[in-house]
C-alpha cells in the first residue's frame, strides 16, 4: 500500500538576498529590499512529506518519532535562529565549484531536502514544502 505521511516544523531565520560578487546597487537591482546589507528575518513553515510502501509488519511507512528527531536534527537545530548567509555552511562559504549559494527560498528548500534525504532509504520518497511566507511557498522537488 502506498501512502504518505507529513510532518510539520518551524524555525525562524535571517537572511540577505545578495550575490557577493555584486554591487550592492546590482544586489538591490535584481533582490529588492530582501538586498538589505542589514538582512531580515522569516518565520518559516516546513511540511516533510515521505512516501513509500507501508510496512506490513509495522503499519508504518516511516517511524514518525524518527521522522521529528531527523527534522530536529537535520533542520530545526541546524538553521533555526541562526543568520542563514553566516551560520550555515551551504550559504556561508563557496561551494566545492567555488560558487556561492544564495539562501533563497528555493535554495533554502534544497539544502532542507539533501540534508533530510540521505538519512532516508532509498525506497522512501520526499518532498519538501518551505513556506517562507504565507503567500511565498517552495516545493522541492517539483
Amino acid at each position: 500500500m502506498r501512502t504518505a505521511v507529513i510532518r510539520k516544523a518551524h524555525f525562524n531565520a535571517a537572511h540577505r538576498l545578495a550575490h557577493p560578487d555584486w554591487t550592492d546597487e546590482r544586489n538591490r537591482e535584481v533582490f529588492g529590499l530582501c538586498a538589505n546589507p542589514h538582512y531580515h528575518g522569516h518565520n518559516y513553515e516546513l511540511d516533510v512529506r515521505v512516501s513509500g510502501e507501508v510496512d506490513p509488519m509495522t503499519g508504518m511507512l516511516i517511524d514518525m518519532k524518527d521522522l521529528r528527531d531527523l527534522i530536529r536534527t537535520e533542520v530545526e537545530l541546524y538553521m533555526d535562529h541562526k543568520n542563514l548567509n553566516l551560520e550555515v555552511p551551504e550559504f556561508s562559504q563557496p561551494n566545492a565549484n567555488g560558487q556561492w549559494l544564495i539562501p533563497t527560498a528555493e535554495n533554502i528548500g534544497k539544502v532542507i531536502y539533501d540534508r533530510l534525504r540521505r538519512h532516508l532509504p532509498s525506497s522512501l520518497d520526499l518532498m519538501i514544502r518551505l513556506a517562507e511566507t504565507p503567500r511565498n511557498i517552495v516545493e522541492y522537488p517539483a
